[in-house]
């Protein structure tokens, strides 16, 4: 059963919404959700990390097109970076490249070995609490 989880890693100006696992229709709803939250947090940039996503669907690639458009009309930016090649072709293919910003994998203190403190995923969506830690975490199956 795929599962797709979600971190959140503040910093002052940007915020990381770390993505692990499958996005598909079922999960859209979740992403919105994480993405909403990161949203909140104010910051000037969000930068969504797909690197360990495995797959990644039309669904989710919608949620982040619907973020980004209205991140940017706030004066907000949001960076996709370490999409796998086949979320890439899939935004080639949708006609999406237009609308998502995506970058390489993120660097610095924020980056791959950043300072994410895990805790254990869980079913159904996250505590209104999550989002001032670290990790925003939710387990959705098929």
């Amino acid at each position: 059963m795929p599962q797709l989880n979600a971190a959140l890693v503040p910093a002052p100006d940007q915020v990381v919404v770390r993505f692990t696992g499958d996005a598909d229709l079922s999960t859209a709803p979740f992403v919105t959700d994480v993405l909403a939250r990161a949203a909140a947090l104010g910051t000037s940039q969000v930068v969504v990390d797909l690197g360990s996503a495995r797959f990644w669907d039309c669904s989710g690639l919608h949620a982040l097109v619907v973020f980004t458009r209205n991140l940017r009309a706030a004066g907000r930016a949001c960076r996709i970076v370490g999409a796998l090649p086949a979320t890439r072709r899939l935004v080639g293919m949708a006609n999406l490249a237009g609308h998502l910003q995506l970058d390489g994998v993120p660097t610095g203190p924020m980056g791959r070995d950043g300072p994410a403190t895990h805790t254990p995923a869980h079913r159904g969506r996250p505590s209104a609490g999550s989002v001032t830690g670290d990790l925003v975490a939710a387990g959705h199956g098929r």
